[in-house]
């Protein structure tokens, strides 16, 4: 990593876990402690049954992203980009912590959409998220559109629902043009995100993993480090 001079990062929830928002899949994750929450990130059970919305909802208010703050791994990706070295920050997160840390908007490509906006399902509107929370605090269990009564829903890509187009496409010129591919905290188990990786081997590019349990890519990994992110990262980068 010291002798890249581009490199495409992709990043997962476990970068995440040191500011305080747990994973998905792993010992603490949300769905590993409750495998039914999985409902509330399918398009079509969230669409379809107003008790999914209000537990979506309820969840929305009560996750910890309106206010922690990014860590050490988040951090050490902004010094990247300072030494000229980052192609582009692929995330599958919706927290809004690598903007947060100062990464360049413009650089950073959220493939699965943000939790700081909200779209309506029918006239694709979209608003603020700050403008809908007050609404759930003073108890809208599911607040519709204002303008059309439509659907509300988080600016987040469910299970069911397609990404964007031309996030995707920055993303996978990102990873065409780096040296090196670096996969962190990620299980590297959902597509298309897992499928950046087959572009970097493919054109011979090395590719790094670090995260806490193995992934599918392990195996063609030119190197894996199981350490925490929030301590190596930083080392890393530097």
């Amino acid at each position: 990593m010291i002798e890249a001079e581009r490199i495409a990062v992709l990043t997962g929830a476990g970068i995440s876990t040191a500011s305080g928002i747990p994973d998905f899949r792993g010992p603490q994750g949300l769905w590993t402690k409750n495998p039914a929450g999985e409902a509330m990130f399918d398009i079509d059970e969230y669409v379809a049954s107003r008790d999914v919305r209000v537990a979506t909802w309820k969840h929305r208010l009560a996750v910890p992203a309106w206010t922690l703050e990014p860590n050490p791994g988040h951090l050490a990706l902004v010094e990247l980009e300072r030494q000229g070295r980052l192609t582009g920050l692929i995330t599958q997160n919706v927290d809004g912590l690598h903007q947060k840390a100062g990464s360049s908007p413009e650089l950073v490509h959220e493939l699965h959409g943000t939790v700081w906006h909200v779209d309506c399902l029918r006239c694709e509107r979209r608003i603020p998220m700050a403008d809908v929370l007050p609404r759930l605090e003073s108890g809208d269990e599911d607040p519709a559109c204002e303008v059309c009564g439509g659907i509300l829903k988080s600016a987040t890509v469910s299970f069911g629902q397609s990404l964007d187009r031309a996030v995707l496409d920055r993303a996978v010129a990102a990873a065409e043009s780096a040296d090196l591919f670096l996969a962190i905290g990620t299980s590297l188990q959902v597509y298309p995100a897992a499928g950046l990786c087959d572009i970097a081997l493919a054109a011979g590019k090395p590719l790094i993993i670090l995260n806490a349990a193995p992934t599918p890519y392990d195996d063609e990994a030119t190197r894996i480090l199981r350490t925490p992110i929030e301590t190596t990262l930083p080392g890393l980068v530097s």
